[in-house]
């Protein structure tokens, strides 16, 4: 027993002193070196140095009680710093994910929407002049590889927009939504009921890419959040500006390639085990072939939406 519980401490030290303390310490770091240059002596080191000599030479600081509170102070204002980044980031997600209640909301999936609209079109005209179809024989000529990258590049650019005709504020919300409707469409099954008892069956190695998919997706929320903080620090410093602009570059890369991956995997699990949850509650046999059909996906939303 004492080699796990020795095993779970230095576990859990280590998550505390990656998640919490040390992108806290940064931001406190960066934080005290804008506060001591400002705008002005932006770039000054000697006014840093300087600074830091000044705080190393005060006589409290020889005092081992005096710096063993200062250390623990600065740890606990890490933390709570670091713990504020946390529930912005639950806020950010929040914001990606929603849906279009408010004008500015409304404004964004319009807006969003004739740019889908746009790219569509380019790309049915170009499928259009590509395909061309034999009036004799009714066959249609493969087009040459030239015209079919050109094409995959139209599909691409109005994917970015989003997979389906957007319904929703952000790229986020847009590609969750297109995961629930393409399985309804495909197997008839409301996710948003599926989801839960689905989940309960997930063997452990689908459950772990699941979940690592779904954390890489809240550690870039909490990229964001940190781009957020340096943001307002660049009002005393500007350089911290560079810093935000970087992290949050890197937050949209990440959340969009998270997301993205989160999203074929809860869609794949619905493909590969939707059957087994249908067998599992009793609506079709344990040797049904093939995948889930349509009529059975409309049954379990049936039942499991049950105050509908």
């Amino acid at each position: 027993m004492n080699p796990l519980l020795a095993t779970l401490g230095t576990r859990l030290t280590e998550r505390w002193l990656n998640l919490l303390v040390l992108p806290g310490a940064l931001f406190l770091g960066v934080t005290s070196v804008g506060a001591t240059l400002g705008h002005r002596h932006w770039h000054d080191l000697d006014r840093l140095r300087t600074a830091v000599d000044d705080l190393a030479t005060r006589p409290a600081l020889d005092r081992t009680g005096t710096a063993v509170l200062l250390a623990a102070g600065a740890l606990l204002a890490a933390t709570a710093v670091s713990l504020a980044a946390q529930y912005l980031a639950g806020v950010i997600e929040l914001y990606w994910l929603r849906s279009a209640r408010d004008p500015l909301s409304h404004a964004l999936v319009d807006r969003r929407r004739r740019a889908w609209l746009r790219r569509d079109e380019a790309f049915r005209d170009a499928l259009r002049r590509t395909t061309v179809t034999d009036p004799g024989e009714g066959d249609t000529v493969t087009a040459p590889h030239r015209e079919v990258a050109r094409l995959d590049a139209l599909a691409a650019a109005r994917d970015r927009v989003a997979l389906l005709e957007p319904t929703r504020p952000t790229w986020y919300g847009d590609r969750m939504q297109a995961t629930a409707e393409r399985v309804r469409a495909v197997h008839g099954v409301d996710l948003a009921a599926l989801w839960p008892r689905l989940w309960l069956i997930l063997a452990e190695p689908a459950g772990r890419e699941i979940r690592s998919a779904r954390d890489s997706f809240g550690a870039a929320a909490r990229l964001a959040s940190w781009a957020v903080g340096y943001a307002l620090l660049a009002l005393w410093w500007w350089p911290a500006a560079l810093i935000a602009v970087g992290c949050a570059a890197a937050a949209r890369s990440r959340a969009r390639n998270a997301l993205d991956a989160l999203a074929d995997l809860i869609e794949a699990a619905v493909d590969v085990h939707g059957l087994e949850l249908a067998s599992r509650i009793g609506l079709v046999g344990t040797d049904s072939p093939g995948p889930l059909d349509h009529g059975t996906g409309n049954r379990m939303s049936e039942l499991f939406r049950k105050a509908d």
